[in-house]
């Protein structure tokens, strides 16, 4: 198989997917610039040269919310099977995603096509009994998460871990010293916001950090509060918000790294988002405020975990203080955040165990050897 010969189909359906195939991609064409690329992509990818059949990443869903992309979904599945019933493809890469994906992964094998599935889904939390479709519809894993190769593995999986491709992405963004002293002047406390990327997700969640912030403010009447904006798409909904809290908010695009190096206290949403601001250092308190009656008719059947966050999962205990999968009142999350604030002894305390916690996971690469599996999988040589 020549260089020219490789045609990959790729599929992410949500911004951080997005990010970590464009990574990828970047990443193989730089030994093998004339693979080609086509699928499911979003901005990031599709600015990296892969053509696309469609596009998840700026309707992405958490938890149940995943139901109103159904339609969108199967459209543009229907769109990938043309795309496989008339080309040749040489692997599917999927990111993330299960509930598009393995629905996919099905189409592609049935086509004779090699399955690559980078950034697993977290069958260890939750949909354990998904294991069996994996296994048949998956020849490679690549796993972000240290514990997750000996997991897939254990249950018949071609697994390895290669490091989370999030510290490739923090690694090109170091904080700019002047901006991170613009920041520390605007006032003290500092409070930093994360609301997350997606609208429906900053709207169950924004408004219950703005109030607990206000509270904060009561407190510490000359706090800053400083609120992440993740993209041009999520802009008009976080001001919107903001503007209506009655708090002195500034907002701050694309400044993540200026924001929590000089942060005090972060409130962030679930996700992946609690590993960028342990990277940076910032003690934080996790929120997320799904709908009750529906955790309770699903999700606490399924979710298998004492711990919800990210980084308390890695952990393996309450690391840091989380309220989620959803609250009644943020009265207690800000007693929390007072407290904190109250206690740099506290914080300091919580900045060194994340330290160590993030110490053997956030070392840059994880890009590199995900491209070395998936070339060893193709059986093209690395040209390293």
């Amino acid at each position: 198989m020549t260089e020219a010969d490789i045609r990959i189909f790729i599929s992410a359906a949500e911004p951080s997917g997005d990010l970590y195939a464009a990574q990828l991609i970047r990443e193989v064409r730089r030994r093998r610039p004339a693979v080609e690329f086509l699928g499911i992509a979003g901005p990031a990818m599709r600015s990296a040269g892969c053509r696309s059949v469609g596009d998840m990443t700026t309707h992405s869903a958490m938890l149940l919310g995943v139901l109103g992309s159904a339609k969108r979904a199967w459209n543009v599945l229907n769109a990938a099977e043309n795309e496989f019933s008339h080309q040749h493809f040489d692997a599917l890469v999927v990111i993330d995603s299960p509930m598009l994906h393995l629905p996919l992964a099905r189409r592609a094998r049935e086509h004779g096509i090699s399955v690559f599935y980078y950034v697993a889904p977290q069958l260890w939390a939750w949909g354990e009994s998904r294991v069996g479709k994996l296994r048949a519809r998956v020849d490679q894993m690549a796993v972000i998460l240290p514990f997750e190769e000996d997991y897939f593995r254990q249950r018949g999986l071609d697994a390895t871990y290669v490091g989370h491709p999030l510290f490739d992405a923090l690694a090109t963004r170091p904080a700019d010293p002047a901006e991170v002293d613009r920041i520390r002047a605007q006032g003290a406390p500092r409070v930093a916001i994360l609301p997350g990327s997606r609208k429906h997700v900053i709207r169950e969640v924004l408004p219950g950090q703005l109030a607990v912030a206000g509270a904060v403010c009561r407190a510490f009447p000359d706090t800053a509060i400083g609120v992440s904006v993740a993209g041009t798409a999520a802009e008009p909904l976080v001001r919107a918000i903001a503007d209506s809290c009655g708090l002195p908010v500034k907002l701050y695009r694309e400044r993540n790294a200026e924001l929590l190096t000089a942060a005090d206290l972060t409130l962030v949403a679930s996700g992946t988002a609690t590993l960028e601001v342990a990277y940076y250092g910032s003690p934080m308190i996790v929120m997320y405020n799904s709908s009750r009656l529906l955790y309770h008719l699903m999700g606490r059947w399924v979710v298998r975990l004492k711990q919800f966050s990210l980084v308390n999962i890695l952990a393996g205990t309450e690391l840091v203080p989380e309220f989620m999968p959803y609250y009644r009142s943020t009265a207690p999350i800000a007693a929390k955040a007072i407290e904190l604030l109250s206690k740099p002894d506290r914080r300091s305390d919580m900045r060194r165990k994340l330290a160590e916690l993030l110490e053997p996971i956030r070392k840059p690469g994880a890009t590199r050897r995900t491209a070395d599996l998936l070339l060893a999988m193709l059986n093209t040589p690395t040209g390293r």
